[in-house]
């Protein structure tokens, strides 16, 4: 389940797993019930960003990138959707449909986001602000800064 990579990349990540599942503190109540989340508490960063993917066409993908640094936690605050994970040589598929869990992503995992229920709505938080540098657009370039990282015998 992409172990080897959080071990790996010990001074990026925290000891929470890359693509593994949090649950988030939630408290029922008969009128509706409240999730909540606070940076370094739940999620294993401070959150420095917060966005979100909504009225995703049927059939659309998203993410279709990687990151250099950034971490993330997705969370389907309504409907649900896979995430399509792949560190360069595992690769998982995880199925978010719960509001009180989030999917934590950290940095040189590339992340496809498809399979959206109508309504759905993904929300990410982020470790970082927006910074395009951050970004492998490509997989080709993805697979080589791997490779610059880890030497060619980790694929």
């Amino acid at each position: 389940m992409l172990a080897h990579v959080a071990k790996r990349r010990r001074s990026h990540t925290t000891a929470v797993e890359v693509g593994s599942v949090l649950t988030f503190p939630s408290v029922p109540d008969r009128r509706g019930d409240l999730a909540f989340i606070e940076g370094n508490v739940h999620v294993p960063f401070d959150i420095k960003r917060v966005y979100y993917l909504y009225d995703v066409p049927a059939g659309a993908q998203r993410g279709g990138h990687a990151h250099r640094s950034l971490q993330q936690v997705l969370i389907a605050v309504s409907g649900s959707f896979d995430v399509y994970l792949d560190d360069g040589r595992s690769r998982v598929t995880r199925h978010l449909s719960r509001p009180d869990a989030g999917l934590f992503i950290g940095p040189m995992i590339w992340r496809d986001i498809n399979s959206f229920s109508p309504h759905a709505v993904c929300l990410v938080l982020a470790s970082q602000r927006f910074d395009e540098d951050d970004y492998f657009r490509e997989y080709s370039d993805f697979e080589a800064a791997l490779s610059d990282l880890y030497g060619r015998s980790f694929f």
